[in-house]
């Protein structure tokens, strides 16, 4: 179970992923989110 853990923590916080720009899951999905975040600003 412990090896488990340690693989999933790595294909999450360091696995590089080239389709979303080279970055790990964990950081594309904190940017995902803030993109999100962020309120329109109306012209």
């Amino acid at each position: 179970m412990c090896r488990f853990k340690i693989w999933l923590h790595w294909l999450n916080v360091r696995w590089l992923i080239a389709p979303i720009g080279n970055v790990p899951p964990a950081e594309a999905q904190e940017r995902y989110y803030a993109m999100l975040d962020e309120t329109p600003i109306a012209a």
